[in-house]
């Protein structure tokens, strides 16, 4: 049987290709299971410095959740609270990846494949594209840690104006609100993510891994530096990469940056 989530890997460059076309690759519970199996497999794999998830094809990113399983997930307070977790440590995983993480986006992406993409560090979408938070439509409290994802991204206002309204905008209108930040023609997206994605593996990985904590910590309320912070910040200057781009940089030539996570 196909895989409904698995990785194809192209030298540097992984990419976390979501496959159930016949459901705009709504996910199953299943999926998000094997989402978190290909995000920690390619977290730990020190040949891969740049992810990208993806839609098997151009016309799903994925649609949202599986609601043919609604009645048996949600059935039981154990089964409601295991399907929880299940996607709680999929899209956690993914948000915490030590790698850059690209949302290659076509088609709808909508609930639950909007939170994926939310999850990435940028999202790259085509005019195809079509995004929403529907769980005003279901009766569903949307979880609060998907909420702050979706408040930190496009703001408050903006954030009510998803949720409340329940609405499907084009891929402009998410572009404008900051959902997108790159929007690039259909017959250009493929491409444009890959130089993309080649454009972030030239540069540290220790100065991308750097950067994305940080990022991160700030998002969870960091104001100044700490213990991991100064840390990670000492161990640049004294790191292979540090070495390399300085000496680089006074040959006058591309560095070979070395530093595997």
């Amino acid at each position: 049987m196909q895989e409904t989530v698995f990785i194809e890997q192209t030298d540097a460059i992984a990419h976390i290709v979501l496959n159930r076309p016949s459901k705009r690759n709504a996910l199953s519970r299943e999926m998000w299971r094997a989402l978190e199996r290909c995000v920690v497999e390619v977290a730990d794999n020190p040949d891969i410095k740049v992810v990208v998830v993806r839609g098997v094809d151009d016309t799903a990113f994925a649609a949202g959740a599986d609601i043919s399983e609604f009645e048996t997930i949600y059935d039981t307070d154990e089964s409601r609270g295991d399907y929880r977790k299940t996607l709680r440590h999929a899209q956690y995983t993914l948000a915490k990846m030590n790698k850059p993480t690209l949302a290659r986006i076509q088609g709808p992406c909508v609930g639950a494949g909007c939170g994926i993409a939310l999850c990435c560090d940028i999202r790259i979408a085509d005019p195809t594209a079509s995004f929403g938070i529907t769980p005003a439509r279901l009766g569903i409290a949307y979880a609060l840690w998907d909420t702050k994802r979706l408040v930190d991204t496009v703001g408050p206002a903006i954030a009510k104006h998803i949720l409340f309204t329940g609405s499907i905008s084009p891929a402009s209108e998410a572009h404008r609100w900051g959902l997108v930040d790159h929007l690039v023609a259909s017959d250009e997206i493929v491409e444009w993510t890959d130089q993309y994605a080649l454009s972030i593996c030239r540069n540290s990985r220790y100065s991308t891994y750097a950067s994305k904590t940080f990022i991160e910590m700030i998002m969870d309320g960091a104001t100044d530096d700490g213990e991991l912070s100064q840390s990670i910040q000492h161990g640049s200057f004294v790191g292979e990469d540090f070495i390399e781009g300085r000496r680089a940089f006074v040959e006058k030539r591309k560095p070979n940056f070395t530093f595997k996570i």
